[in-house]
Parts: structure tokens; C-alpha cells; sequence
């Protein structure tokens, strides 16, 4: 998950008042901050000095914030309201002709940090909240008067003794009295254009490490963690040693590390953003030992992607995919082909289980704020450069992404950019390519509608033909499709180009296959076969109108708590019995004994292997019940209440066991995919 998405969910009332090359034209950052931070009574004072370009200035602040002085030149300023959207406050200044530097003094108490936001609420608009055991104010949150779309900035911050705060960019100075009962001070600055600022104060332990580089400044590297997370052993030194190795990789790969260094921030709430030169996640979930191989080296690409070369949002988002696989997919690769095909596998099971009037096209994401968007516009977007890389080679897709930071650093980008920096590397026109990945909603449904084998007169002794009739759903798509031809003890793939409807293909061979596979290794962004698709717990999550049925009275109030946290749609209170009746999904709830009742009532499967006697919840998806069935069954209360937190984050799962809140076991019901036998010519 990253943060680039959170600045752009509330857009701040602004004027866009001027270009980059005008804001970074002016000799002193085109935003200067002087901020205080009480964090115990969250009382906030700040002081901004902006030089506008226009001398209509207009800007928006928080309803928490109000402004207490304006001036321009030691002469004082009105300000007017202008309009409100929300929790957010427009505001205008008229400067007269020669005014020089705009100075806004503002105020305000901030609202409490809000602790019963899960990961779905923290996805959505915040506010700027304060709290003794943690501080955010996000960059969408107009927490400060924003100079331009794209601005460099310096800011001072003062926070109480026994708190650090930090906002992105380069640490200049930093006050930590000894004594540990004056204020701690420090300064950052920001000179490469900038979209927002977020701010990020808490009661942390600070670990750092100097990274040396070759040819310029050592890196400043370090760790924000509360004491209880810092204590455990070498989980501070593992971050740091990780980040290290991240930046390496990736410098390696696409162009030198942007910034001067790089923070891994501690969050009270269940965050996951990445920002420029900084990570902000939960301190749960960085206790997490996987953490450190997937998420951590997500969020630090996202130095290149996004708060690297940003974002043309008008065009779509391609950062969250293109950070998706260079990061969560490549370290599958490197893992395995069959952890790689894994990924590929989720992605399109995950995509099946979006329905298709929430579909929307690539150009079309910008941010996720649901699971169907996630679908799109991280697994799909995935998708696109795993297809892109196949048709143009390894080496012209690396040559593309290094020519595309090299252009693009510090500047907007859209996928048309991307586009042309790969057909540059390749030499290929890619333009029809992107078109149908981008604009088009869906994928298409591709099958074997007959294959035989021919024997051609005047052919080289024991050649022979295969003849297929590929089908795709219309209207087409163009696709370098993979096949996979059986044979009794081995597989031989191919490639083969469509671009109708219906289409019959001619593949020489050396002897008779037994039988085909269309795209087996999931290589292709596609609706997959009804036999490839075993029901996953995403279904129930985006359902529109999911049911639940609770089959033990005692577990009523913690049952609907927990599908209030896992559907993103309001559930419908149901019975059993209407399993087998509609179509929207349900899940069934109850203790052991109950669940194992009420199911051979309705003479639906029992309790599959994989999950019996085991651990003290148990959650599984049940094929064959008319209506799509998942289960909760659980020893108590207690056991079920264990769930709110982590079964949110198995939606890709089919079954899965729980010890507590712990994970204990989890799978996918297989689905290997159809073979089509090749039948014997005429």
C-alpha cells in the first residue's frame, strides 16, 4: 500500500497558480514552515512564508485550523473565505502589487488520533489527528497552505520532550536536550518539487545507520519505533540493514537513490504508506517477519515510483503496478517459477471475483480505497508489464525503465510516457498493446474450441500437424498467447498471435501430442475457466449485498462485528436454508458443533481435512452449495473476536487456520485447468 494514494482522496481547494519550473524559480523554498506540536493537548501553531505567483492567493486549511494573521511585507493582510468542501476551508488573500513575501499565521487544536480506524479507514480521508502516542497529519489533509501543485519546502518542527516528529526529505538539524525536559527541534528540508507533505510525530526510539555511497554523501538511514518495538532484538538492525540493501538493488537496477536517506516510521494505526524518503507503517505489523522480504522493499521502489517520477493522475496510476512488479512479483520470481505463477494465479482469481459492473479500466484507477480497485490497479497493472516484458525481452524492458527515470525524475509522467520509453528500448510500436491493457475494461475469455491432428502429404518424414481453433470473447483482443502441447512424458510451450474472434492456428510438430493448454503458466491477463478458479475469500469481501447467517446465538454480536470489518458492503441477516436460493454470497458463522449441524441439515460438504480439529478458528469456502458459502467456525467467542484484525488480509485464500490471531495453515483448493485432447484428423 502506498501514501501517494492518501494526498490525492481529499484534494485541497487550490488554485493551480503556477508551473514547477516558476515555483522552483524563487531563491528561497516556495514554502517555508514553522510549526509547534503539543502532542498531549494536540494544540497547533504554525507559521507558513510563501511567495505566490499570483496576487490572488488561494489556499484551503482543515475546520480544525483557523487563521490568526496575514501579512505581506510587515504590512497586515485580510483573508476571505472562499468555499468548503467537507472538513476543508478555502481561503483568498488579495496581495497588493510588489507585496514580496506572503507570512500566514494560523492555529487550532487538532482532532484525536482515531485508533478504531482498520486498514479499510485508513485508506479513506483523514484528518490531521494528535496523540501522545502518535501524530499524523497527511498531505491531503490541508494542514498547511500549499503554495502550488508541485512546490520544494523547509520546515521547522517543535514537539514535547520525550516525542520526535518528521516530515519527508533531508534532516538539516535536530535539538534532543539531554536532560529530556526541553522540547525536541528539528528541520527538514525538501528541495526537488514536491506534491504535499505529510507530518508524523511520536514517543519514538530512533535508531540510525550512515551508509556510505560510492561518489557522494553517505546515506542517513534509521528506524522510529515506540521503546516496547525497539527492545526486540535486532528488529531495528534488520530494518536498517534491509533498507540498505533495497536502495543498493534498486539503484542498481533503475538509476541512483533519489534522496538523502531513508526512515522507517513506526504508525499507531494500521498504515502502509510509502512517502519520499520514508515509510509509515503500522508498529503491528512491522513486528510481522515477512514484512521485511515483501512490503519494506515496496514502499522504498516507491522512491522511484511515484515520489521519484510522479504521477500524471489525469492518465491513470501506473506507480502501484509498476512497484508491484518490480518489487512483490520479482521477489517471488526470484523464489520460484511456482511462487511467481502463484502471484500470477491471485491476481486473476482476485480479478474473477470483482463483478463486472465494478470493473473499471486501468486509465481509469487512481488510488485503492476497496479491494476491487486493488484488483485493477495493482494486479492488472502487475499483469500489463509481466505481458509487456514477455513481448519485448528482458533486456529492451530494463533499458525502458532506466530511460524512463533518467527523463522523468522529478517530473510528471503519464503511461503514454512509459509507453514511448519502451517502444524507444524495443524499437516496437506498442501503441495497440497499451490501448486494449489500458482502456478496456475486463479481459478476455480465451478457449480451445477444437484441436486434430493433421498429416500433410509431401511433408519431412514424421511431421505433422496440429490444427487449433482458438475462441476469445468479443470484442478481441490481440494476444501473444501461450500454448502448452501435452506429450505422455514431457511439455513444449509455444507462441502463437491472435487477434479475432475465432481463429485457426497450424503448429508443426515432431509427434503427436495427447492434448493442449491454453496459457497454463497464466501468462495472460484473462477471465480463467470455471475450472481454475476455486473460490477465494475475496468473493465475500466485495460481494454487494453479502448475507450472513449465524448458527450459535452466543456468537450473534461478535459475528456482526467481524462482517461489519470484512465486507465492504453492509450485510443481509439470512438463514441457512437460502443457501441454495440467490446468488450473493454468504458466510456462515457459529461454534463447532453448530456449524457441523447445520450443515448436514441443509446437506451441504462437511468440514473439509485440511481445516478439521484444528486450531481454535477455522474459516473455509465450501464448492457445490448453489450459492457461493464461506464458513467461520469457531471454539468461542473469544476465538471469533481473535479474527477481526488479520482475516481481512487472507482474501486470497481459500481456507485458512487460526491459533489465536495467528495463522496457523492456509491454502487454495487446487485447480489445475483443462487439458483439450487433440483428436485425430480426417
Amino acid at each position: 500500500m502506498s501514501g501517494l494514494s492518501l494526498r490525492h482522496i481529499i484534494r485541497p481547494l487550490l488554485v493551480l497558480l503556477s508551473c514547477l519550473a516558476a515555483a522552483m524559480a524563487h531563491a528561497v523554498p516556495a514554502l517555508d514552515l514553522h510549526v509547534e506540536l503539543n502532542t498531549d493537548t494536540r494544540e497547533f501553531k504554525a507559521r507558513a512564508e510563501l511567495l505566490p505567483t499570483s496576487a490572488d492567493f488561494h489556499f484551503a486549511l482543515h475546520e480544525s485550523l483557523r487563521v490568526t494573521s496575514a501579512s505581506a511585507g510587515g504590512k497586515p493582510l485580510q483573508v476571505l473565505p472562499a468555499g468548503r468542501e467537507g472538513a476543508i476551508r478555502g481561503w483568498r488573500v488579495a496581495l497588493p502589487p510588489g507585496a514580496g513575501t506572503l507570512r500566514i499565521d494560523y492555529r487550532g487544536t487538532l482532532p484525536p488520533l482515531d485508533r478504531s480506524l482498520d486498514h479499510r479507514g485508513v485508506l479513506g480521508g483523514l484528518p490531521p489527528m494528535a496523540s501522545h502516542e502518535g501524530s499524523f497529519l497527511p498531505a491531503g489533509s490541508a494542514w498547511y497552505p500549499q503554495p502550488a501543485p508541485l512546490f520544494a519546502y523547509r520546515l521547522a518542527i517543535t514537539v514535547p520532550s520525550g516525542q520526535r516528529a518528521l516530515v519527508p526529505g533531508r534532516l538539516l538539524s535536530e535539538e534532543l536536550p539531554a536532560d529530556g525536559t526541553k522540547p525536541y527541534r528539528a528541520s527538514f528540508e525538501f528541495p526537488q518539487p514536491a506534491d504535499g507533505i505529510d507530518l508524523m510525530a511520536g514517543p519514538w526510539v530512533v535508531r540510525e545507520r550512515m551508509a556510505p555511497r560510492v561518489g557522494t554523501d553517505s546515506l542517513r538511514l534509521r528506524t522510529y519505533f515506540p521503546r516496547e518495538l525497539d527492545r526486540i532484538p535486532g528488529l531495528a538492525d534488520g530494518y536498517l540493514e534491509d533498507t540498505h540493501r533495497y536502495i543498493d538493488l534498486y539503484s542498481r537496477q533503475i538509476g541512483d537513490y533519489p534522496f538523502k536517506g531513508f526512515s522507517i516510521v513506526a504508525s499507531p494505526l494500521p498504515t502502509g504508506f510509502g512517502m519520499p524518503s520514508l515509510t509509515y507503517i503500522g508498529a503491528e505489523v512491522l513486528k510481522l517477519p515477512f514484512i521485511r522480504a515483501t512490503s519494506l522493499g515496496h514502499e522504498i521502489l516507491h522512491n522511484w515510483w511515484g515520489n521519484g517520477v510522479y504521477v500524471d493522475y489525469e492518465g491513470g496510476n501506473w506507480s502501484e503496478g509498476l512497484t508491484t512488479f518490480m518489487a512483490d512479483y520479482a521477489y517471488k520470481e526470484r523464489d520460484s517459477a511456482v511462487a511467481a505463477r502463484d502471484m500470477r494465479l491471485a491476481w486473476l482469481r482476485d480479478f474473477a471475483a470483482v463483478p463486472a459492473g465494478d470493473q473499471q479500466t486501468l486509465r481509469g484507477f487512481r488510488s485503492r480505497t476497496h479491494g476491487a480497485e486493488a484488483a485493477i490497479g495493482y494486479g492488472k497493472s502487475a499483469m500489463l508489464f509481466v505481458m509487456l516484458r514477455d513481448l519485448i525481452g528482458e533486456e529492451a524492458f530494463g533499458k525502458g525503465i532506466r530511460a524512463f527515470w533518467r527523463t522523468y525524475h522529478f517530473r510528471q509522467a503519464s503511461w503514454d510516457d512509459l509507453r514511448s520509453a519502451f517502444e524507444q528500448a524495443s524499437g516496437k510500436p506498442l501503441g495497440d498493446f497499451f490501448q486494449q491493457w489500458l482502456a478496456r475494461a475486463g479481459g478476455p475469455a480465451v478457449t480451445i474450441a477444437d484441436a486434430s491432428l493433421a498429416n500433410e502429404a509431401g511433408k519431412e518424414a514424421g511431421k505433422k500437424r496440429v490444427q487449433l481453433v482458438i475462441e476469445q470473447s468479443a470484442p478481441p483482443y490481440a494476444l501473444h498467447l501461450p500454448v502448452e502441447l501435452v506429450y505422455a512424458n514431457r511439455t513444449e510451450m509455444r507462441r502463437i498471435d491472435i487477434s479475432h474472434t475465432s481463429e485457426r492456428i497450424s503448429l508443426e510438430v515432431d509427434a503427436p501430442p495427447e492434448g493442449v493448454r491454453v496459457d497454463p503458466d497464466l501468462r495472460i491477463w484473462r477471465v480463467l475457466d470455471h475450472d481454475q478458479l476455486p473460490p477465494i475469500l475475496r468473493q465475500w469481501f466485495i460481494a454487494r449485498a453479502p448475507r450472513l447467517a449465524v448458527v450459535s446465538p452466543p456468537l450473534r454480536g461478535p459475528a456482526e462485528e467481524l462482517a461489519r470489518r470484512l465486507f465492504e458492503n453492509p450485510p443481509q441477516s439470512a438463514a441457512l436454508a437460502q443457501a441454495r436460493s440467490g446468488a450473493e454470497p454468504m458466510l456462515l458463522v457459529g461454534l463447532h458443533a453448530n456449524v457441523d449441524a447445520a450443515l448436514a441439515r441443509a446437506g451441504l460438504p462437511a468440514r473439509p481435512a485440511d481445516v478439521s480439529g484444528k486450531g481454535s478458528a477455522q474459516v473455509w469456502t465450501v464448492t457445490g452449495a448453489g450459492a457461493p458459502l464461506a464458513v467461520i467456525s469457531a471454539d468461542n467467542a473469544d476465538a471469533l473476536r481473535a479474527l477481526l484484525r488479520p482475516l481481512p488480509h487472507y482474501g486470497s485464500q481459500s481456507w485458512l487456520v487460526f491459533d489465536g490471531s495467528h495463522a496457523a495453515a492456509r491454502g487454495v483448493w487446487p485447480a489445475p485447468g483443462r487439458m483439450v485432447r487433440i483428436r485425430a484428423g480426417k
